[in-house]
């Protein structure tokens, strides 16, 4: 039954990636394309979790961890540019 769970779990993620990389291309704004970066951060995230959680394999969590504070500084740094420059 858990099985079944995660790969339901998979199967949103990959529509809300999709849905967040259509934002991505599609954005009329350059804040709407920051923001879609950042979902599609996260929603690699949670792919990278769930792999782990399928594969057993925990170093998958720390390759998550690092990446998700690397996606963090990336958004941090591309907001404040657009807010007033680097």
């Amino acid at each position: 039954m858990i099985e079944f769970l995660v790969y339901v779990a998979a199967a949103l993620t990959g529509v809300a990636f999709l849905l967040a990389l259509y934002r991505f291309l599609k954005g009329p704004s350059a804040a709407d394309r920051v923001v879609a970066f950042d979902a599609l951060t996260i929603i690699s995230i949670t792919a990278i979790v769930l792999t782990a959680l399928v594969e057993g394999r925990g170093i998958y969590l720390d390759v998550a961890l690092v990446y998700a504070l690397l996606s963090f500084l990336g958004v941090i740094v591309i907001a404040r540019y657009m807010e007033r420059g680097l």
